[in-house]
């Protein structure tokens, strides 16, 4: 039997791997992950200029709100951007608005200010520019402006330099927790499991489906072209069972395994190319999350998170493809599993979007109880106990269910899949699977 089963495993393999069309998707999949992770850099290879900051020249007809309007954007241009050099190049422009505007015509990402005395609104302010700015630039610019012009009119109201000094500073923000168990860092990583997660966990969602739907096409082939029969001539329904799921799960994990690796050829060009760091391209509030984890000592989590996360994602991937060569066997033509598989996406579906809803429903028992439940627990496990409302003895109690989960699929849906394989009607199909349950091997 082993040497059987090591065969159909090598010849299932084989038929997978050792295409054209493996190697052809792989390759443009590695160039697509690979670009996207140095977008930035292909981008101003064909005339980009992310690193190129923008003039912003101001003229100041007031003598008194360029400073103040400097520090402001710089300040604001700084949080929004995520950037510690910031975008603009601010430079006080002494020269005529005629003048400018000619120079905004030389560069055309040249924006111009002018600031004027305003006798009823204390302030006016005029953006010029050659087109439309982006949302980014209209937020920094108009904010600064409002503060200058708020600042002015405290100025006038003959208050104290340090009044207005008060007025500006920022609060002292101070967080308490009532519930003793939280943490400032807990925040944090709702921040995470919202943005982050989901991007994470997408390379298993697809996996899962792409397992699914590999499997009920090589069973429903086989059937459709009767090789079924030859097949199981010469070798058990069990064995047969069995070498499906080993050799998809294989091909699964090794599929997944190039992904990482695509992942870390992109990461190495990247750095290669002399480009910044990739966690500075997810935000600057996110950015500053994920560097500071190791401050906070919460990537002290991940030592077991990571572990436990892939050895549940391992299993479900297990469960999953029981489940699709059950059903495959039911089906007479792929477009029959393609109807029967349906029920399976939609429940990823709900894993995976609760996965980046899990914050939102903190505390909410329905969500843990899901958190519990096999072929969604490999989505929403991880991202509960990332943020806390699961513990290692929850997870552990989902691994095992999932085990369990993978113990009755292979007891009694290996009795379904001796009666469906060779089966060539739809007539009486569920007659005879819920007949199959209750025979005995």
């Amino acid at each position: 039997m082993t040497s059987k089963l090591n065969y159909l495993i090598s010849v299932s393999l084989k038929r997978k791997i050792k295409t054209k069309w493996f190697v052809i998707a792989n390759i443009i999949l590695g160039i697509i992950i690979a670009g996207i992770i140095n977008i930035d850099s292909i981008i101003m290879l064909f005339g980009g200029d992310f690193n190129n900051k923008t003039p912003l020249y101001v003229i100041d007809e007031t003598n008194v709100a360029y400073e103040l309007f400097e520090s402001q954007v710089k300040e604001m241009d700084i949080n929004l951007a995520g950037k510690e050099e910031g975008s603009y190049e601010i430079k006080k422009y002494e020269k005529s608005i005629e003048e400018a505007k000619q120079q905004i015509e030389k560069d055309k990402k040249t924006i111009v200010i002018l600031l004027q005395e305003d006798t009823e609104n204390t302030l006016k302010a005029t953006i010029i520019s050659e087109q439309f700015l982006d949302t980014l630039d209209t937020q920094v610019l108009t904010s600064a402006i409002n503060t200058v012009k708020v600042a002015i009119a405290l100025s006038n109201s003959n208050i104290s330099d340090e009044e207005i000094a008060s007025i500006y500073a920022k609060a002292t923000i101070e967080r308490i927790y009532l519930d003793e168990t939280k943490k400032s860092e807990d925040e944090n990583m709702e921040i995470i499991v919202t943005t982050v997660f989901p991007i994470v966990i997408l390379p298993f969602f697809m996996l899962t489906m792409f397992l699914v739907q590999m499997i009920g096409a090589e069973v429903n082939d086989e059937k459709t072209t009767r090789g079924m029969e030859i097949i199981i001539s010469n070798v058990s329904p069990k064995t047969h069972f069995f070498a499906k799921v080993i050799a998809a799960n294989l091909f699964v994990l090794f599929q997944g395994l190039l992904l990482v690796l695509f992942v870390l050829l992109g990461m190495f060009i990247r750095q290669l190319i002399g480009g910044n760091s990739i966690v500075n391209g997810l935000g600057s509030e996110v950015s500053k999350v994920i560097t500071g984890l190791g401050e906070t000592g919460l990537a002290s989590k991940f030592i077991y998170i990571i572990p436990l996360s892939l050895l549940l994602m391992v299993l479900t991937f297990i469960a999953y493809s029981l489940l699709a060569g059950i059903l495959a066997s039911m089906t007479t033509n792929t477009e029959d599993f393609q109807q029967l598989q349906t029920p399976i996406i939609i429940i990823s579906l709900i894993g995976y979007y609760l996965a980046m809803m899990a914050g939102v429903f903190e505390g909410a028992t329905f969500i843990k109880i899901l958190g519990f439940m096999p072929l969604i627990s490999a989505i929403l496990a991880p991202s509960l106990l990332v943020l806390g409302q699961f513990g290692v003895i929850e997870f552990i109690i989902a691994i095992l269910l999932v085990i369990v989960t993978n113990w009755l699929l292979v007891k009694y849906g290996l009795r379904i899949y001796k009666v469906g394989i060779l089966n060539y009607s739809s007539s009486g199909l569920w007659k005879k699977m819920f007949k199959a349950l209750k025979t005995r091997e």
